[in-house]
């Protein structure tokens, strides 16, 4: 009998289960088709739809917004798990920030490691054209809130899984432009614009200056709210000839890290490629068998291992429009990559769809299985970065390597000079220990215990820029409260401190301190392997903040701020009725465009004038805008008369060039005109081949590719009949036979043109006499541009010489930090200043890597990266490194922002 009522027991409970589950719509009966089939995406707003639905039907799911996206537009988040943890949603993210902050104790963070679930995030979407990231999540959801196997349930009860959609507007804009297409062998996904409003694909490369709404409203739920212990990134797509690339990574990885970071990425892309391989489902490749490693910061699924969680990318392969595997002969040979590899066949969405739900159940499967010990080893990696926050301690950067060897050298050069005999030493025997004690007890090139900003800075406004940009990634950070001293040094009052003891210290180093990259070649003597995206990006080099490093432990009158609230600028005073706005501050290029706007007259200093450099802004009147920039925007003033020989200015009339498909540089900067209130217009090649610029535009940006020649996005353009009349306006291109005659005439007519990166190539189509330092003579006498073996600087920064008396540069020092991305560099003919062109900055004698890599520094020397060159009544400013790279580089911005004034 008792076995009966067991029986009917467990009959009933799973037609419960079946009932309610049943209640749920399959995502076929949702929108209609089967998520996967070819030629059909789910547009966002009907997957949004069904997002709400099934956590309105189902007990395991809570539907969030976590914030507007940039076209307004709310993020969603579902929170997954079972109803039993719905009941303690609250205790457990407080367990996950307990243990990813690490203040506690060893003993308290065991317990609670048993006590908590691991929490793991998903998403998908954030690269638009990449629909199989947008579109697994809708699988991948419908199973954890139907399935009733073992396994689900177990998941469901060991995890809570945050999925999320990071890029609402993108997935309308692609889906709609794809599926706006009737005939299905016509549909694709080259949208006229991009799928994020600004910067498109670059959306994935913000997430340590947090600028976008979607990028901050990520990482508060990252960094602030639920700390996960594992973030899955999904994109696409993978290496030609296989399926998925995925984890592990291939070096280097950066040297801040944890060590618990890359063997947790092992054992994660372990139980991934497992399980596909038990799927009979091949073609994942990891480590050397993919471009990716574990460098670089700034991305969604790299920036989470500064913060000590485990970070997964995958590439997988395909889309909605059928496509093929295609044979790749070296790809065939099962290695340590690619164990499994994948034969030629034809491959359509719904495999897509497949693996990427097998990869999510993976980790998923995982973390269950391992739940308390990922609370606890994101608790013991904080807890070690709070440790060595505390003490004398020495990263290994492969500097401090070369000068361990050095040092041996230079013991065994001198010994032999001094005719004594050498010990050998070397090969597998190793150096003597006191090579290692030369430097890694040299306490001058320990770790800093911590960095603080003066508020007394010229440009305090930027550096709480700066500051809020780490604090939306969860870096804890103090204000004085007083005046102190540490070190020797005095610092007012609200000067900012970030000490190092805390458990994201790896980031808070990375956003202070270089990167070190190392020499990296595809054999000796070979081309470099270029790193995945940057080699070097301080942060607070590319935006100009001074600060100290601070050695030894120190304290004060130090008040800590609010995890994750971001700070007002301080206030300052309006302290007259004639003003002038020190020039140093970005933000006074805000308040001066107000003013202009209203019709205040401003002008500008020819020369220092009470300590404010030359370009500093003089202002009668207008008592309003100073008053609300000085409470709002921090903007420094001082009481001044009129000084002699000021410049009246007013807002140039400004034209962004932009072309079909999208410039994500272009978009950068028109996020930073509106930013600064600059009114602008996006102009596109039709608008410039229609001539009389002049009457139009004071000055026209060219930021990167845009230049005659330097864009290649036309031969992917449709025909105007082929698309909505509402696009025509995008389409065309700029050649040097129409457009560069109708450029010239722009600027000898009197306006000027600022090009950036590629553009600056106008200069050769314009006979300047200027030539690209950048290249070799060769035997016969014939020039060719380095090869990568002599010459390679991937995306680091490097230190400038600036004329700081040229109107160009006002309110820059005499050397400023740049983002160079391999950009142009200059040589001007002996003839060239002759006929009027004006060096701007240049390189010195001297190394002029500050962070990153440089290989073949020597061919920098005295090279020009900008200058001026006029061109009839006009100008042609050009700039070689990225002055305005992805609105990080602050400290270069005034460079562009100089040159949106006329007279």
């Amino acid at each position: 009998m008792m076995k009966k009522f067991y029986l009917s027991l467990v009959f009933t409970i799973c037609t419960v289960a079946f009932g309610f589950a049943q209640q749920i719509p399959t995502p076929k009966e949702h929108f209609g088709f089967e998520i996967g089939d070819d030629y059909k995406l789910a547009t966002y707003t009907a997957t949004e739809a069904y997002f709400r639905k099934v956590a309105e039907l189902s007990d395991r799911v809570k539907f969030i917004e976590i914030g507007s996206t940039e076209e307004g537009r709310q993020m969603p988040m579902m929170i997954i798990t079972s109803p039993e943890n719905h009941q303690k949603l609250e205790r457990y993210k407080e367990i996950s920030q307990l243990l990813g902050r690490a203040e506690i104790s060893e003993d308290e963070a065991k317990k609670l490691s048993l006590e908590g679930k691991a929490v793991v995030w998903i998403d998908g979407g954030l690269h638009s054209t990449e629909t199989v990231g947008s579109h697994q999540m809708i699988p991948t959801y419908y199973d954890l809130v139907t399935r009733n196997d073992p396994e689900n349930m177990r998941i469901l009860n060991d995890l809570i899984i945050l999925m999320v959609h990071t890029n609402p507007d993108g997935h309308e804009i692609i889906t709609n432009w794809y599926m706006g297409q009737e005939d299905v062998k016509k549909r694709n996904m080259s949208s006229p614009y991009m799928y994020q409003k600004y910067v498109g694909h670059d959306n994935n490369r913000d997430f340590f200056m947090n600028n976008m709404k979607e990028t901050t409203n990520t990482s508060r739920q990252q960094y602030i709210e639920w700390l996960p212990q594992i973030i899955y990134n999904h994109h696409q797509t993978s290496p030609a000839g296989t399926v998925v690339a995925g984890p592990p990574y291939r070096d280097p990885f950066n040297h801040v890290f944890d060590p618990l970071i890359m063997t947790s990425l092992d054992g994660v892309g372990a139980a991934m490629i497992n399980r596909l391989n038990i799927e009979g489902k091949p073609g994942y490749t990891r480590l050397g068998g993919s471009v990716f490693s574990s460098w670089w910061n700034g991305g969604l699924r790299t920036t989470p291992y500064f913060h000590n969680m485990i970070g997964i990318l995958t590439e997988t392969t395909g889309g909605p429009t059928p496509s093929q595997i295609p044979l790749v002969p070296e790809r065939l040979v099962p290695t340590h990559a690619t164990p499994y590899p994948i034969e030629p066949q034809s491959w359509n969405f719904k495999k897509s769809i497949d693996y990427s739900v097998s990869m999510n159940y993976a980790i998923l499967d995982y973390a269950s299985r391992n739940s308390d010990a990922l609370l606890y080893n994101i608790y013991k990696m904080g807890r070690n970065s709070i440790d060595r926050g505390n003490m004398d301690h020495w990263t290994k950067y492969p500097k401090r390597s070369l000068a361990v060897q050095k040092a041996f050298e230079d013991s065994r050069a001198k010994k032999s000079a001094d005719g004594l005999e050498m010990s050998n030493y070397g090969g597998r025997n190793g150096l003597p220990v006191q090579f290692f004690d030369s430097v890694f007890k040299d306490l001058n090139l320990r770790d800093p215990r911590g960095f603080i900003l003066s508020s007394d800075q010229p440009d305090f406004p930027t550096a709480i820029r700066f500051a809020n940009a780490l604090i939306k990634s969860g870096i804890q950070v103090h204000r004085a409260t007083d005046a102190f001293t540490v070190a020797g040094k005095n610092y007012p009052k609200g000067s900012l401190v970030f000490k190092s003891a805390q458990a994201f210290r790896p980031h808070l180093l990375d956003m202070f301190e270089p990167q070190d990259h190392p020499n990296d070649f595809e054999y000796p003597g070979g081309p470099p392997k270029r790193p995945y995206d940057a080699a070097g990006w301080t942060l607070a080099f590319q935006m100009g903040v001074e600060f100290d490093r601070i050695l030894d432990g120190f304290d004060g009158p130090f008040e800590a701020l609010p995890i994750g609230e971001v700070l007002d600028f301080p206030a300052t005073q309006v302290p007259g009725r004639s003003v002038l706005i020190d020039a140093r501050a970005n933000n006074a290029f805000i308040v001066v465009n107000d003013l202009l706007k209203a019709g205040i007259n401003v002008s500008r200093t020819i020369r220092t004038v009470s300590g404010l450099p030359a370009g500093s802004f003089f202002v009668s009147g207008g008592k309003a805008i100073l008053e609300k920039a000085a409470k709002e925007y921090g903007v420094h003033m001082i009481s001044a008369s009129k000084p002699s020989g000021t410049i009246p200015i007013k807002t140039a009339k400004i034209a962004l060039f932009d072309y079909y498909g999208g410039s994500m540089p272009s978009g950068w900067v028109r996020w930073m005109l509106e930013q600064y209130n600059f009114p602008f217009q996006v102009i596109y090649p039709k608008d410039i081949d229609s001539g009389n610029l002049i009457t139009k535009y004071d000055v026209i940006l060219f930021i990167g590719a845009g230049a005659p020649g330097t864009v290649r996005s036309w031969a992917g353009q449709p025909k105007e009949e082929e698309i909505d009349t509402q696009y025509h306006k995008l389409l065309g291109n700029l050649t040097k036979e129409k457009s560069l005659p109708i450029l010239k005439k722009f600027m000898e007519d009197g306006g000027s043109i600022v090009a950036v990166g590629a553009s600056t190539s106008l200069i050769y189509d314009l006979g300047l006499p200027v030539s690209n330092a950048l290249v070799e003579t060769l035997a016969d006498g014939k020039q060719r541009n380095l090869t990568g073996d002599k010459f390679y600087i991937p995306g680091s920064i490097l230190k400038a010489n600036l004329d700081t008396n040229h109107p160009a540069n006002w309110g820059m020092g005499k050397t400023a930090n740049m983002v160079y991305n391999n950009s142009p560099v200059f040589n001007l003919a002996p003839d060239a200043l002759m006929q009027g062109v004006k060096p701007l900055a240049w390189f010195g004698t001297e190394s002029p890597l500050v962070s990153g890599w440089a290989w073949g520094e020597s061919y920098l020397r005295n090279g020009v990266v900008a200058f001026e060159a006029p061109i009839g009544k006009g100008k042609l400013y050009a700039f070689g490194p990225e002055i305005t790279f992805r609105a990080q580089a602050h400290n270069t911005f005034k460079l562009l922002f100089n040159q949106l004034y006329v007279k």
